[in-house]
């Protein structure tokens, strides 16, 4: 069941206090750490209570649903602007409306993304410049998206090279519209967090040695990992940005249709 809007701030009260701990033990400051809220299956109510306890930050795995909630821009309490990360897995026929309405994407595994994505941003009114992350499947479980570790190194080497020559904001000859921001992972599926230290660990690594190239990488400053039940590893492992959905807004009711967010 969905929590009621004093329901959630007792929950985000009780995360804020894990994140600031977490924080506090990895010696980091706690504004390093973005709380994305996963909204996917909570109606537009929900969103708006959230917006209403200080959110900024929200995760769709579905870009229809992204469409219906984040199409129309919102503003939130400080009068920063209400930012919509695709967080799931995009078929390469969605990739337009997730470029669309998406402020970043998490989950691009390919090089035909890349390009498909640039040709969309390129072509949208006034040439909208995208963030994107690369998802690894830094846990080598075959249920999860994402480069294989094997070949998430060559992948982005390949893409500096084809980004060609670089300003100092990091703007490409090729993808002059996508900012390259960082890596995604989902840690492993154990319900032990501690599992997924070193796959957090190998994402941080690669993340900063790309980071210290420069060029097309001179934003590649986040890492997209950690939820509810692995914050805190993820978070002494240098993740910037964590995606919690249940333990904010309540149980998800999968039983609704996604065409029908505000029930």
């Amino acid at each position: 069941m969905e929590f009621t809007l004093d329901e959630m701030r007792e929950h985000l009260n009780v995360l804020e206090a894990r994140i600031a701990a977490a924080c506090k033990n990895a010696g980091r400051a706690r504004e390093s750490v973005k709380l994305v809220w996963v909204s996917k299956f909570h109606p537009a109510e929900a969103v708006e209570n959230a917006i209403a306890l200080g959110a900024h930050d929200f995760g769709e795995n579905r870009v229809q649903e992204a469409e219906l909630k984040f199409s129309a821009r919102r503003t939130a309490i400080d009068g920063a602007p209400v930012m919509c990360h695709v967080i799931g897995p995009v078929q390469s026929n969605k990739l337009k409306k997730a470029a669309i309405v998406a402020d970043c994407i998490h989950s691009i595994a390919s090089m035909e993304a890349v390009e498909k994505l640039e040709k969309v941003c390129a072509g949208l009114a006034g040439g909208k410049i995208l963030d994107i992350l690369f998802q690894v499947n830094a846990g080598e479980e075959e249920t999860k998206s994402g480069l294989d570790v094997a070949n998430a190194e060559a992948f982005l080497a390949e893409l500096e090279t084809r980004a060609g020559a670089c300003d100092a904001t990091g703007r490409s000859e090729k993808f002059p519209h996508l900012r390259f921001r960082g890596l995604m992972t989902i840690g492993k599926n154990t319900g032990v967090a501690e599992d997924s230290r070193e796959c957090f660990a190998f994402l941080r690594n690669l993340q900063q040695k790309f980071l210290a190239r420069g060029g097309v990488f001179a934003n590649f400053d986040q890492l997209s990992m950690g939820m509810t039940g692995d914050l805190e590893v993820a978070i002494e492992e240098g993740s910037t940005m964590i995606r919690v959905g249940t333990a904010l807004f309540g149980e998800r009711d999968y039983s609704k249709p996604v065409n029908d967010p505000v029930r």
